[in-house]
């Protein structure tokens, strides 16, 4: 059957406007009039990745102050993979980095469009968030030149900030991967199906005896009462082989923050996962990985009785259990075709919070004392303020894409911050698919997005502190999963290929074990 797309798109508006519209990429699907479809279903698949290392001394990335890389452990590297249903591609990108900047994402979608025509829209770029990647911010460079000198030295010389060296080889291997993945698409049988992996992620969030809720309260803490929210176990994979059936790679897709840093530059855990899928299907697989909301969720287990393990072994252990639950459903999935390929995304500027004045004068006179001065913390975070005060003069809005990508029966939404898992289960009830695939920090970063709830009385915790990295208005974390539904309720999903029916019986059962039994 073959379809003709169609493209229509609007124009961005403000969320502080009221009665906000959002731009809207969306491909519209309309039979071919008077087309038969005796043909067999076109449905391809290419995949392809790229070395994107940092180079050893350059910033690790991860925190609010400056850190350095002094060793190497493995590759960070720009996954990619294409669909293809005969009308239309799209792309997906796993990349180990702790974010990516929107300017990043916009350069890689316009040079590779230039390259393969493929629709900016059609390219979702999803980044792993390892804290053990290359220097992707948190600050950017030449963002606070407009500012004062006092202002210029906290954000460039005292803060985490992105090399653009880096940038420029980060997107040049991810443009690369994914012209290379539209370049050797071949006609493919591909499955999906989602697994259970519950022993690697955990809430990280508690409400306390106070009434208060405390991230990262303290292993076993006598004050904690229960977790502040979910987990999502899930882990969603889709697996693609060529005519000789053998596998060109997959899509994996599971929340937990990439914080497992094993020492030295590394993709994190991501390293462990590829490694064992890759381990059975062979060293040229690609596998392209995709966090989900995954904004309060870590591996570490407030409520464990027993002593961590150490960084190594930890980064393997969430890693190769995510790998081996991954590679389960590789090997007992149905193949068929995933078809329809659509895609489609909204952006809008959505308003951030702003210091109160009194909050500000506060954290300038703690930063006038000094180091040593003032508690590190209180330090760090008067650091914050100021210098959210200065970004706001300059950028008193966070671009927001929201983007779905279907194929077949699965539906990728995306949202470019770290997002709370509860957005990420809200999505999958609400979004219509047997399959619904989270993807945060994808198409840009705008930092922590929490529930509403986070926000009130019985709220709090690290993710709600207000910084330079994480500053949206209270709600913009709702708001994003209504685009998101929004998105997917206007398509129907496809169909999962299934097993073949066994024949009806007939005749007799196995004459070799239709008899009563002898005992001699």
């Amino acid at each position: 059957m073959l379809l003709t797309p169609s493209h229509t798109f609007g124009k961005k508006m403000s969320l502080s406007n009221p009665g906000w519209t959002m731009a809207l990429g969306v491909l519209v699907y309309a039979l071919a009039p008077g087309l038969a479809s005796a043909q067999q279903p076109i449905f391809k698949a290419g995949f392809a990745e790229r070395d994107v290392s940092p180079a050893i001394g350059m910033e690790q990335p991860g925190g609010y102050g400056k850190a350095f890389h002094r060793t190497f452990h493995d590759p960070c590297k720009a996954r990619a993979c294409v669909f293809d249903d005969g009308a239309i591609q799209v792309a997906l990108v796993g990349l180990d980095a702790l974010g990516i900047d929107r300017r990043s994402v916009q350069r890689c979608r316009k040079k590779i469009k230039e390259l393969t025509g493929l629709p900016e829209f059609a390219i979702l770029i999803g980044a792993s968030h390892s804290h053990s990647s290359g220097p992707v911010g948190m600050v950017y460079p030449g963002d606070y030149d407009h500012a004062n000198e006092f202002v210029q030295k906290l954000a460039y010389e005292q803060s985490s900030m992105a090399d653009l060296k880096y940038l420029e080889k980060m997107e040049q291997g991810t443009i690369e991967a994914v012209v290379e993945a539209f370049k050797t698409r071949v006609n493919v049988q591909a499955g999906i199906s989602t697994g259970r992996e519950d022993q690697v992620a955990f809430n990280r969030r508690f409400q306390m005896k106070s009434g208060l809720t405390v991230t990262h309260p303290g292993q076993n803490n006598p004050d904690i009462l229960q977790p502040a929210g979910p987990v999502d176990p899930e882990v969603g994979v889709i697996g693609t082989w060529n005519q000789e059936g053998k596998m060109l790679g997959c899509v994996v897709n599971f929340a937990c923050h990439a914080t497992t840093s094993p020492g030295g530059i590394s993709a994190n855990y991501v390293y462990y996962l590829e490694k064992v899928i890759k381990g059975y299907y062979g060293k040229d697989t690609v596998v392209v990985f995709l966090n989900g909301n995954s904004g309060d969720i870590t591996q570490v287990n407030n409520r464990n009785p027993h002593v961590n393990r150490k960084a190594e072994p930890w980064a393997e252990y969430v890693g190769g259990r995510i790998g081996v639950e991954a590679l389960k459903q590789l090997l007992t999935m149905e193949k068929g075709v995933l078809l329809p390929v659509r895609f489609a995304a909204k952006v809008v500027d959505m308003p951030k919070r702003k210091p109160s004045e009194a909050r500000l004068k506060k954290a300038l006179e703690l930063l006038q004392k000094g180091m040593g001065k003032a508690d590190p913390t209180e330090l760090t975070f008067a650091k914050e303020i100021v210098m959210l005060d200065a970004q706001l003069k300059k950028f008193p809005a966070g671009e927001v894409e929201v983007q779905a990508v279907q194929v077949g029966p699965a539906v990728f939404l995306t949202n470019p911050a770290e997002f709370f898992c509860q957005f990420g289960l809200d999505l999958k009830k609400g979004a219509g698919f047997p399959f619904t695939f989270p993807v945060s920090l994808a198409n840009g970063c705008v930092g922590y997005v929490p529930t509403a709830e986070s926000f009130g009385p019985r709220g709090g915790g690290y993710e709600t502190r207000l910084t330079s990295y994480s500053n949206l208005e209270v709600g913009s974390g709702e708001k994003m999963v209504q685009m998101g539904l929004e998105l997917a309720k206007q398509w129907k999903p496809g169909v999962s290929p299934a097993p073949v029916l066994a024949p009806v019986f007939k005749g007799l059962p196995w004459s070799y074990g239709n008899i009563l039994p002898e005992v001699n």
